[in-house]
């Protein structure tokens, strides 16, 4: 698969996917970068870090320290943490500092995973760094508001965590899908930004509801 199309599809794809989760769509990129295979490559720099053994034990370490705060001292892995979280001093909701930290991980690497597929192919790179954080912001959108709701209806810290291995899981199977068929980038895209639709939909109808009981 050539073109403009499918490169273009897989840079969308990569960066959807790291705004489910970052690590392991950066691993499988890295690795199939490094193998030269799919049509997935980082050989341009100054992103050619990207498949190099070096980046990719830092990405692995990243991944297991950041399991490692979230079971240890109880993190939340998401920036808005959602009902049950811990309240600021102003009355709303906190985001942990984990998970503050993740969201603006999975927006640099959807930005440098996108960019350097441009450059890779032999296109500008700089809007796959625009492409790339918003791909990932809408990802984060869509989803962190779900996987919130989910958390604070379940009733044990194990199961709570369990969400991340299944996040992980979604954002591995997302970028392999589009490693394997370029276009599926556009089709990820398009649910994303319908679930981002969606939820803002519901979340208006919910207040409305509350502004007319409350009259």
């Amino acid at each position: 698969m050539s073109g403009p199309v499918f490169y273009i599809g897989l840079g969308l794809g990569l960066a959807a996917a790291c705004g489910l989760r970052p690590f392991l769509p950066l691993l499988l990129a890295g690795a199939l970068g490094s193998a030269k295979a799919l049509e997935v490559g980082f050989s341009h720099d100054p992103y050619r870090f990207l498949q190099s053994g070096w980046w990719l034990l830092v990405v692995t370490v990243t991944l297991a320290l950041s399991y490692g705060l979230q079971l240890l001292l109880g993190l939340s892995p998401l920036l808005e943490t959602g009902p049950g979280s811990a309240a600021s001093p102003a009355g709303g909701r906190r985001a942990e500092p984990l998970g503050a930290a993740i969201a603006g991980l999975s927006l640099g690497a959807g930005a440098l995973l996108f960019a350097g597929t441009l450059a890779d192919h032999g296109a500008v790179s700089w809007p796959g760094l625009i492409g790339g954080v918003l791909a990932a912001g809408l990802a984060q959108r869509a989803i962190t508001p779900i996987v919130s709701r989910a958390r604070a209806r379940l009733p044990d810290m194990a199961a709570k965590n369990a969400l991340t291995v299944y996040l992980d899981a979604a954002s591995l199977a997302l970028a392999a899908l589009v490693a394997l068929l370029h276009p599926l980038g556009y089709v990820a895209v398009a649910l994303l930004a319908w679930l981002y639709w969606r939820g803002r939909s519901r979340a208006g109808e919910r207040h409305a509801g509350l502004r007319v009981l409350g009259r």
